[in-house]
């Protein structure tokens, strides 16, 4: 009878040593998506891919999920109260969408061991149940990029932020920004005028990796020590699914754009001194121009200054605050919007001059604030790397600061004001 049991024990443990490990039928791999048409899609996109052999079935969890139906988006997305979930869908049809649209898409397969692909499935599937699917998005701090990295972190027990989490960038976020919105200028400027001194310190190479495309750099190369104490490498094969074509590439370094809206706002002061060139020599149409490029002017930086000012004080935008560009271009140039019509299309002389002067007035402001935000850029506390927004306003501000049409009679008028008050 002993014998029986012993035997059976012996054949039970030899049953059980025989089977596949708990995780071993599974696939453990990251979709690096490069970047796409849609703003938000500029910076690319990643998920976690995990294949299993036995059910036949491969799963794309997706940490970017968002829906513009969802209640009250558009007012949560203004606060910065950004709420993004994790999705999980068949992994051949998630992927099937990016060739279509024109983007690059790479397969990281990872070499880990089986318990910890269990490990990692077992997190996923617990992320996106309905309790746990929602998160509050931060575009540098906690994203689809960011979730991902820590997952392999998760993976590698440790390992991969230990290696990266003290390394210095290559790069600040700005410039990280900027190399991936160089070709579109007017979204270039106006994203970067918005984003204050937070986004111009240094940082670390595991900061880097709010981008997808850092994740991919840096886990391609990457080894770490396995539960035996084994240095083993990470990436075991890297395949491409599909390459962009005719897509703007992202630079590898951020190029400057300040010379380049120096430049423009030069050709575009150049335009408005000729308006006032014109209405010196008494030209109706050099007036109208005039006063309409005044106008639509502090249109433009107006209302960028009224949205940078809201985005700062009242919003949850953190990488907004502290931001220098406020000294310069405030809301008082929407100002300039009646005024300029009114300049443009009075008939009255005395009315002309006081609409002349208010406007000298109100460009007097940003063209004043930007040399003061220069100077004080000799001071570590106020840095901020705004170069390029400078360039752009400095030089319309002084043409419609210093336009000579009526300089001496505006010049009078200031003086009488002075004496009464």
């Amino acid at each position: 009878m002993k014998k029986k049991i012993l035997f059976f024990l012996i054949m039970l443990i030899l049953a059980v040593s025989l089977l596949p490990a708990q995780g071993e039928n599974l696939t453990v791999k990251v979709a690096v998506m490069g970047p796409g048409d849609q703003l938000y899609f500029w910076w690319g996109h990643i998920s976690l891919i995990i294949e299993d052999a036995a059910s036949g079935r491969n799963y794309l969890y997706d940490y970017g999920q968002f829906s513009f139906e969802q209640e009250n988006f558009f007012v949560n997305f203004a606060l910065g109260r950004l709420y993004y979930n994790c999705g999980v869908s068949p992994a051949e049809w998630a992927l099937s969408v990016y060739p279509l649209t024109n983007r690059d898409v790479f397969i990281y397969t990872l070499n880990v061991p089986p318990a910890k692909r269990l490990e990692i499935k077992e997190f996923a599937d617990n992320n996106v149940l309905p309790e746990n699917k929602y998160y509050e998005y931060h575009h540098f701090k906690d994203n689809c990029s960011t979730r991902i990295r820590d997952i392999i972190d998760m993976l590698t027990d440790g390992q991969f932020y230990e290696q990266f989490g003290e390394a210095v960038s290559r790069y600040t976020l700005r410039q990280h920004v900027r190399r991936h919105t160089w070709f579109s200028p007017p979204g270039d400027w106006i994203l970067n005028f918005w984003m204050g001194q937070g986004i111009d310190t240094p940082i670390t190479v595991w900061e880097d990796m709010f981008l997808p495309s850092e994740v991919g750099r840096n886990i391609e190369d990457f080894y770490y020590i396995d539960s035996n104490g084994v240095r083993t490498k990470l990436v075991t094969s890297i395949e491409t699914i599909s390459l962009a074509e005719n897509r703007p590439a992202v630079l590898e370094i951020p190029r400057k754009q300040w010379p380049r809206q120096l430049v423009f706002s030069l050709v575009l002061s150049l335009v408005f001194g000729f308006f006032f060139f014109l209405t010196a020599k008494n030209k109706k149409a050099g007036r109208i121009l005039a006063g309409i490029s005044m106008s639509l002017s502090g249109l433009v930086f107006g209302f960028a200054a009224s949205l940078l000012y809201f985005l700062s004080l009242f919003t949850n935008h953190d990488y907004t605050y502290n931001n220098m560009n406020m000294i310069f271009c405030t809301p008082i140039l929407l100002a300039a919007v009646p005024f300029g019509i009114y300049y443009a299309f009075t008939k009255n002389q005395e009315k002309l001059v006081t609409y002349g002067l208010l406007l000298r007035l109100i460009w007097l402001l940003p063209a004043a604030g930007v040399i003061i935000s220069m100077i004080l850029k000799i001071f570590p506390w106020f840095w901020q790397q705004n170069l390029t927004d400078q360039m752009l306003i400095l030089p319309i501000a002084l043409v419609f600061t210093l336009q000579p049409v009526g300089m001496k009679e505006s010049c009078q008028k200031l003086k009488k004001w002075i004496k009464r008050k």
